[in-house]
């Protein structure tokens, strides 16, 4: 059996700082485009929908970002406040090479830690949640091999 994972998506009310947020974290911009139309709707159950979507993609090429900004039919619930126990699909984790300079390209965009603190795993990673724009939640893995 062959799974590849294709992409996460994250829904928001305005894609400009969200996309710029990934780009700071270096994510490389896909493009933008329209999905609407009741073919699309039969995939989401929604029916006919309208959504503004742009694709994010890692600098490796293996993970891609969705964010999408619902037009039509209305956004129906907020998780954007959950906290990292709360149940359901939550946040996506990427791993740094350099956190504390990640963390500094990231808080000209509002970001926040979660906690007080970069904590650090044994002698494996040094980690941390931030908030992002729109509270999107992102976590931030260093490694601390080699």
């Amino acid at each position: 059996m062959n799974v590849r994972m294709d992409n996460v998506g994250i829904v928001v009310e305005d894609l400009g700082p969200v996309i710029e947020f990934f780009r700071d974290l270096g994510l490389e911009f896909e493009g933008r485009t329209m999905v609407e139309g009741p073919w699309a709707g039969r995939v989401t159950g929604l029916g006919d929908q309208r959504v503004e979507i742009a694709m994010m993609r890692t600098p490796d090429g293996h993970g891609r970002l969705e964010l999408s900004r619902f037009l039509s039919p209305a956004v129906v619930a907020d998780h954007r406040a959950a906290p990292v126990n709360a149940l359901g699909y939550l946040r996506v984790m990427f791993e740094v090479d350099d956190l504390d300079g990640t963390l500094e390209r990231l808080r000209t965009h509002g970001t926040e830690l979660v906690s007080t603190e970069v904590v650090r795993f044994e002698d494996a990673y040094r980690l941390c949640y931030v908030r992002g724009p729109e509270g999107v939640l992102v976590g931030l893995a260093q490694s601390l091999a080699d």
